[in-house]
């Protein structure tokens, strides 16, 4: 699913309003491409089976199916033409009143304090098909929500929180289970190293490209830029420039050492297309220009 060109919305860009917004298909169209939002998303499945892509993981999307994207999360669900959906996006603010935490640090927050993030930290790992019987209180909900949000008189904001807390209270509670197993083994922990390694990876296998940037990097990581950029500050204590800098010096002072090839080709192994450039970029991390690292590695 990675794209390099996979698009980050705000609410004013897919909403009708800036802190709750819910459609169904027949009102604003599906998005069919990988993308990111800056806001919590919720899709539910009215019928027409398929799968939804989101992180790094596909998980199946069938009947009676809701699907929770958090923030800076590259997803997409390639609805069938006949497929009946509906889409409810939530600000950050109107979903978590009671802090003020960034989005980019949204598995950080205990669940003890917010438990109405835990559908959208573990949606990468669970499935949250609905019963009969529970989908048609969820579609009372959202029928509710849906008539509400068209009036916006004073106090329907109350009743919209009220609706969508019962919707996600109601999803808990059904899997109170397995998502009491996922909050004990910290799995939002486990997909923050798995991005992380992911990123590593990557640089690794793509350290000779010349073009290799953040944003490639984070399509390839299924985060978004931003989040990715949060994400080594707060593991590793580096941007992701520097953390490119870091593996191209040392895979450079590796074939340096171990390698008769010459300092252009090394330039072009460690992706510098600027012989000049490469040297001046050695010389600034080292000291000395690469030829006389080379000579000096030699005597030793």
């Amino acid at each position: 699913m990675a794209s390099s060109h996979s698009v980050t919305y705000g609410m004013s860009q897919r909403s009708d309003r800036p802190d709750f917004y819910i459609r169904d298909q027949s009102e604003r169209p599906a998005l069919m491409q990988p993308h990111r939002h800056d806001y919590f998303q919720i899709q539910l499945n009215f019928g027409g089976d398929t799968v939804q892509h989101i992180g790094g993981a596909i998980r199946p999307f069938v009947s009676k199916t809701i699907a929770f994207i958090q923030p800076h999360r590259l997803h997409f669900i390639p609805h069938p033409p006949d497929g009946r959906f509906r889409v409810i996006n939530v600000s950050a603010p109107f979903l978590l009143r009671n802090t003020t935490t960034d989005t980019l640090d949204l598995d950080d927050i205990p669940l003890a304090e917010a438990p109405e993030l835990a559908l959208f930290r573990f949606q990468e790992y669970l499935d949250f098909v609905m019963s009969a019987e529970d989908f048609a209180e969820i579609t009372l909900l959202v029928d509710n929500m849906h008539e509400c949000d068209r009036q916006r008189e004073f106090g329907d904001e109350l009743r919209l929180r009220g609706y969508l807390l019962q919707l996600l209270g109601l999803v808990c509670h059904r899997f109170a289970a397995p998502l009491s197993e996922m909050a004990a083994q910290h799995a939002e922990k486990r997909g923050q190293q798995a991005a992380l390694h992911r990123t590593l990876r990557y640089i690794r296998r793509q350290i000779a490209d010349p073009q290799l940037d953040l944003t490639t990097a984070a399509a390839a990581t299924f985060i978004s830029p931003n989040y990715l950029t949060h994400l080594l500050r707060k593991t590793i204590g580096k941007t992701f420039s520097e953390l490119v800098f870091e593996r191209r010096m040392r895979l450079a002072r590796a074939r340096l050492v171990s390698s008769t090839d010459s300092i252009g080709d090394i330039a072009r192994q460690c992706g510098y297309t600027d012989d000049a450039y490469f040297s001046r970029r050695f010389r600034q991390a080292h000291g000395m220009p690469p030829g006389k690292f080379r000579q000096s590695a030699s005597v030793k």
